[in-house]
C-alpha cells in the first residue's frame, strides 16, 4: 500500500474509512491560542473544537493556534508544521477503533527559544481565549504551598526580562499587559491541566508573578487590572491518552496507508466540565458534549480522588510487579479488587454528591476503562505524570475528618508505599527504573537511605508537609514498605487482600 503523507493537499486522497475534517479550514480563523501542544490537548480540547466547528458554521472563528513552550517542543512543531497542523486521532475501545483527521489546529508555533511570535499571536483581535495544558510543573509552583515559587529558575529568569517571558505565568502576565495598554478586552485564561481548582491555581500564579514583576520593574496597576478583569474558569478534563510511540506511526502507515509524523491514540471515553465564566465569548462546546456548570469542584474532586488516585496507586504496584501497561495490571484480579476497595472504602467516602453522576457507575466504568486493551497506557507514563498529591491529599483528609470520610488509610498507604519503593530507582530484580521528577536525585537518595523505613522520604516537607510526623501514617507505611522490600509486590498484595479483606 502506497503511503500518503498527511497535509491539506492530500486530505481528498485518504481512504474512506478515515474521517476527514467536516468544515472549511480556509474559512476558519484562530480564536484560541493553546499553550502546551501535547497529546492530551490534541485528543481532548482540539477534538471538541473540531466537532463544534463542524456542527455550526458560526463557530469557525474558534480555531486553535497551538504553541510549545519548552525547547523539547521543537519536535512537535517539526512534526506538525509540514502537516499544516493536521494529525490523526485514533480512538479505541479494546479491539475496535475509529480514525479521524483533526483540523482544528490551524497554526503551530514553537516558542521554546523566544516567545515573541507567540505573544504576537495572542495579540490578534480574533483571539479571545488562551488555554493551557502545561502540566503542574509548568505553573512553577512551590510543591508544599501550591503557590508560585519566586525562587523557581524560570520565574527568576522571567523577572529579569519580563517582556520576553518563557514560563506560562510570566507569558500570560505579559500578554495581559499588552491587552491593558491597548485598552482591549482581556482574553479568558482557560486551564485544562489535571490540577484541583486549576483555574484558581493559574489565577493565583499569574497574580503573584504580576506583583513580583511590579516590585522588580516599578510598573504599577498591572496586578490590579488582571485581578479585576481577568477570568480563569476552573475545568475538569478526562480522557486517557498514552504517549505516542514510533510504532504507532508505523501502525497507521501499515493499516491505513497514512504517514503521520505524530498521531494521537486515546480511549473513546471523554469528559469535560467547565465553569461558564468567559470574558469575551466562547465556543458552544456544550453542543458536542462538554458540560458547563457554575462550580466544577465536585467533578474535579471526583476525578482526582477516584481516577487519578487509583491510577497512581495501581501504576506503582504494577511497575513493581513487572507489568508494563495499565490494562495488563488490571488483569491481575487482586489488583483489580484492590482498586475497587480503594475507591469504595477510602477515596470515595471523601467525596460529596456530584450532580448528575452515579458514583457507583463511575467507579465501575473506571475499572473498565483502565482494563481497555486497546489503550496501551504504560505504567511509567502514569507514574511520571500523576502528581503525588492524588494520594497524599486523601490521606490527609482521612486522617483529619471524622467518619465516614475519615478512618482507615491502609489502602492508600499501600499505594504510597509502592510509590516510595519505586522511587528508589530499581525494581525487585535490581533493574533500573528511570525516575523523572524535579526532585529525582533527592527522592532516590532518601529512598535508598530509608529502605523499608519511610521516614527519610516523609521528611521532604515540600511533598508531605506535616504528614511526615503523623504516627498513624508512619506505622501503616512502615508495614507495607517493609513487606514490599521483604517479599515483593505480588506477595504483599496477597497479604493485603487477606489482612484487609478485598
Amino acid at each position: 500500500m502506497a503511503e500518503i503523507e498527511l497535509n491539506r493537499e492530500t486530505l481528498s486522497r485518504l481512504p474512506d474509512r478515515i474521517r476527514r475534517p467536516g468544515f472549511d479550514r480556509e474559512a476558519a480563523s484562530g480564536g484560541i491560542v493553546h499553550l502546551g501542544l501535547g497529546g492530551f490537548h490534541r485528543a481532548h480540547m482540539a477534538r471538541y473544537t473540531q466537532e463544534v466547528m463542524e456542527a455550526r458554521p458560526d463557530m469557525l472563528g474558534w480555531g486553535i493556534v497551538g504553541a510549545g513552550l519548552l525547547p523539547a517542543d521543537r519536535r512537535m512543531a517539526d512534526a506538525l508544521q509540514p502537516q499544516d497542523g493536521l494529525y490523526s486521532l485514533v480512538e479505541r475501545q479494546d479491539r475496535d477503533e475509529n480514525v479521524s483527521i483533526i483540523g482544528s489546529i490551524l497554526e503551530v508555533i514553537f516558542a521554546g527559544e523566544t516567545s515573541e511570535s507567540l505573544l504576537d499571536a495572542i495579540d490578534r483581535d480574533s483571539v479571545r481565549i488562551v488555554s493551557l495544558t502545561v502540566t503542574e510543573h509548568g505553573y512553577c509552583l512551590n510543591r508544599s504551598t501550591k503557590k508560585l515559587d519566586p525562587e523557581h529558575k524560570q520565574i527568576v529568569a522571567d523577572l529579569a526580562d519580563p517582556r520576553r517571558p518563557h514560563s506560562a505565568p510570566a507569558l500570560l502576565v505579559e500578554a495581559f499587559r499588552r491587552r491593558r495598554d491597548a485598552e482591549r478586552t482581556p482574553f479568558t485564561a482557560l486551564s485544562c491541566d489535571n490540577i484541583q481548582h486549576n483555574g484558581n491555581v493559574l489565577r493565583a500564579a499569574v497574580l503573584a508573578f504580576a506583583r513580583l514583576r511590579e516590585e522588580r520593574t516599578g510598573e504599577t496597576g498591572l496586578h490590579d487590572w488582571i485581578e479585576q478583569n481577568g477570568l480563569f474558569p476552573n475545568t475538569m478534563v478526562d480522557r486517557i491518552t498514552p504517549v505516542t510511540h514510533p510504532e504507532d506511526s508505523a501502525y497507521l502507515a501499515r493499516a491505513y496507508g497514512l504517514r503521520d509524523n505524530w498521531p494521537v491514540f486515546c480511549e473513546r471515553f471523554t469528559q469535560w466540565v467547565i465553569e461558564d465564566r468567559f470574558s469575551d465569548g466562547r465556543p458552544a462546546w456544550e453542543d458536542v458534549g462538554a458540560q458547563f456548570v457554575d462550580d466544577v469542584t465536585p467533578y474535579e474532586f471526583m476525578k482526582l480522588r477516584l481516577l487519578n488516585g487509583s491510577h497512581l496507586a495501581i501504576a506503582a504496584l504494577g511497575r513493581l510487579a513487572g507489568y508494563r501497561y495499565i490494562d495488563e495490571t488490571l488483569r491481575n484480579p487482586v489488583i483489580a479488587r484492590y482498586m475497587a476497595a480503594l475507591m469504595d472504602r477510602e477515596t470515595g467516602p471523601t467525596l460529596s454528591p456530584v450532580p448528575g453522576i452515579d458514583l457507583g457507575d463511575y467507579k465501575r466504568t473506571l475499572i473498565e476503562r483502565f482494563a481497555n486493551e486497546g489503550i496501551k497506557d504504560t505504567v511509567e507514563r502514569v507514574n511520571t505524570d500523576a502528581p503525588l498529591n492524588v494520594l497524599v491529599d486523601p490521606i490527609r483528609d482521612r486522617l483529619q475528618l471524622p467518619p465516614p470520610a475519615g478512618g482507615s488509610i491502609d489502602l492508600l498507604a499501600l499505594g504510597l508505599a509502592a510509590w516510595m519503593r519505586r522511587i528508589r530507582g530499581e525494581d525487585e530484580s535490581g533493574a533500573a527504573i528511570e525516575i523523572r521528577h524535579p526532585l529525582a536525585d533527592e527522592l532516590r537518595a532518601k529512598a535508598i537511605e530509608g529502605g523499608p523505613d519511610p521516614r527519610p522520604l516523609l521528611s521532604i516537607r515540600g511533598l508531605f508537609g506535616e504528614l511526615g510526623e503523623n504516627e498513624t501514617l508512619v506505622a501503616s507505611l512502615s508495614h507495607w514498605l517493609s513487606s514490599l522490600y521483604d517479599v515483593g509486590s505480588l506477595r504483599t498484595l496477597d497479604r493485603a487482600a487477606a489482612e484487609l479483606g478485598f
